[in-house]
């Protein structure tokens, strides 16, 4: 219950925020690092192994980012069989708009749900609410900060692989777009049984936000 009021008052806060006063650069490849660092125990524990490719800067509010971030690469790691790879993508387009793509293997989201993974307190199993795994309140706080910051967000899943894709504004005049020529795996022996798609997990929620340097 706490939690789930934390998550009310922050969507809140991101319904409202003025991002444009508190933006500064973000170097986004070291911030999805740190959160591989920070998730590397328990990645090893579920036997997934984490990817980065390319890198990026962009201007926005860094604590607002790394909790969409940290939000949807949980997510991901959760929903990723024993064996399987978690992989964030920085890309920008022609117009130099900045994507940012988790993606992981896995049991699909169902077609009809696709629509409402973002509603708030939304699940693909209202089940799982029951065994105390989360409000259903994380992609909802995702979509919120995003769009805070002038971007949106989509979601497909097809053929057992679910990407989940930011796509944000170019940043302004002087700063460095994605380049996506790079690639770093943080490597992760071992592993475990992964969750169904739709729950959370009291050590790593979606909707927790860590604290990386």
């Amino acid at each position: 219950m706490a939690q789930m009021v934390s998550d009310m008052l922050y969507l809140a806060q991101t319904d409202n925020a003025a991002v444009e006063g508190r933006a500064t650069k973000i170097d986004i490849a070291a911030e999805v690092q740190a959160l591989f660092d920070y998730y590397e125990g328990w990645a090893e524990e579920r036997g997934v192994s984490l990817r980065l490719q390319g890198s990026c800067e962009i201007a926005g509010d860094r604590l607002m980012l790394q909790r969409a971030l940290s939000n949807l690469l949980s997510n991901a790691i959760r929903h990723t069989p024993d064996g399987g790879t978690v992989t964030v993508k920085l890309d920008k387009t022609q117009d130099d708009s900045v994507h940012i793509a988790v993606q992981n293997p896995g049991q699909g989201i169902p077609p009809e749900h696709l629509a409402r993974v973002f509603d708030r307190f939304y699940r693909v199993d209202p089940s799982r609410q029951r065994r105390g795994e989360g409000a259903g309140l994380g992609l909802a706080i995702v979509k919120s900060i995003v769009e805070a910051h002038g971007g949106a967000i989509d979601v497909a899943s097809i053929d057992d692989m679910t990407t989940f894709e930011i796509a944000l504004p170019r940043p302004p005049s002087g700063q460095s777009p994605c380049s996506p020529d790079t690639a770093v795996a943080a490597p992760t022996p071992g592993g475990r049984d992964s969750d169904a798609r739709g729950g959370a997990s009291a050590a790593r929620s979606s909707e927790s936000v860590p604290g990386p340097g």
